[in-house]
């Protein structure tokens, strides 16, 4: 090889190194995923990436970033990409680093700030909690932040379906990788079974895979983690909020005085663990008519305003019921990417802007250490 033909190669070598892995979000060049790039006549060049898994569901997304990095180097003209995986040794080593860079803090990495964590709460089922946690993550993301957003609804998980994603998680020795939609990164039971099987767990089990959700997933470095919790005060909201206690707490409730009763109790159980709530949300405020606009309070009025004045935070945002938050939901689309012209979306947007940057006193709060 010629010394133009080594500079284009070395040009195209460091390009494509520094392509992220879909999955992992670290550069292809620290995985050791560039397994050869060889340069040819006329502007071509063929390379060799090594995937995390023979089966990688994100190999398209990948090869196209392989090729867009690869056309950036000057005269190149053709792009070939073509596929190994890594060795089982492989994988076991760059499980045993991804484990190392972890700190006590199971959610973030040695070297990055710990996250800003909040569980969004209700007291009872159908006041739009999932819908809340899942367009306020998409409107975090579009904003530039790394959002990660855990399912704890353990039997009622409705997050695969909001965000329109039915996959199983890649798993690498042990360490499980969040799926991605939306720019959010995610984790659900609901991406271990099928729609229509239940989840039938009880005590122990139920609490070693929060665990696991908590700390086998590789959520890499976030900016914000939300925790989709399962309505009322139950095994599950106070395991996530002993696993990870720097976690603040969004309510949220209907207008009506019914889930605005139930949704104080869970105010009041954050008070007694020293958990502090970051605000209330109000969903389905009104009815927005398709037709003329017209607002209708369908679930009377006023709930979210007591209710904060209840547990004395912030109403932070009123959210109405539109055609397109529901058209939105029923073919997994978050509706601020839906129809971020619409009211609901609008609102929705705004709430993410407005989430207060509360931390959790840790005094007197008993935290799980583990021994290494």
């Amino acid at each position: 090889m010629n010394s133009h033909g080594a500079a284009v190669t070395a040009a195209v070598t460091a390009a494509v190194g520094a392509v992220l892995d879909p999955e992992l979000h670290l550069s292809l060049q620290s995985l050791g995923m560039v397994r050869s790039v060889e340069s040819g006549r006329r502007g071509r060049v063929r390379i060799q990436v090594a995937l995390t898994t023979p089966s990688c569901p994100l190999a398209g997304e990948l090869r196209a970033a392989v090729v867009d990095a690869a056309l950036s180097v000057s005269g190149i003209a053709e792009v070939e990409v073509t596929f190994g995986a890594l060795s089982e040794r492989e994988r076991m080593e760059l499980s045993g680093r991804l484990r190392a860079q972890r700190s006590a803090d199971p959610i973030t990495g040695s070297y990055a700030p710990a996250p800003r964590i909040y569980a969004v709460a209700s007291g009872k089922g159908g006041v739009g909690k999932s819908s809340v946690t899942a367009n306020v993550a998409v409107a975090l993301a579009a904003g530039g932040q790394r959002v990660g957003v855990l399912d704890a609804d353990v039997w009622g998980y409705s997050i695969p379906q909001l965000f329109g994603v039915r996959r199983t998680p890649t798993a690498l020795k042990g360490l499980m990788l969040p799926v991605e939609a939306h720019g959010v990164r995610l984790m659900s039971t609901g991406f271990f079974v099928d729609d229509e099987e239940p989840v039938i767990w009880r005590g122990p089990m139920l609490h070693k895979a929060l665990e696991q959700f908590v700390a086998d997933v590789h959520w890499g470095s976030l900016d914000v983690l939300l925790l989709d919790l399962p309505p009322g005060t139950g095994d599950v909201t106070l395991s996530l909020l002993q696993f990870l206690p720097s976690t603040a707490l969004i309510v949220v409730t209907t207008p009506q005085p019914a889930a605005q009763t139930v949704a104080a109790r869970v105010g009041r159980m954050a008070r007694d663990m020293a958990v502090p709530v970051a605000g209330v949300v109000e969903n389905m405020t009104a009815l927005i008519c398709a037709g003329c606009g017209d607002r209708t309070p369908l679930f009377g009025s006023g709930g979210g305003d007591r209710l904060a004045a209840q547990l004395g935070v912030p109403l932070l945002a009123r959210i109405p019921l539109d055609q397109s938050l529901r058209e939105a939901g029923d073919i997994g689309v978050p509706v601020v990417a839906y129809a971020p012209g619409s009211a609901s979306a609008l609102a929705l947007a705004q709430l993410a802007v407005a989430l207060p940057k509360s931390r959790r006193s840790l005094a007197g709060v008993p935290l799980q250490l583990t021994v290494v």
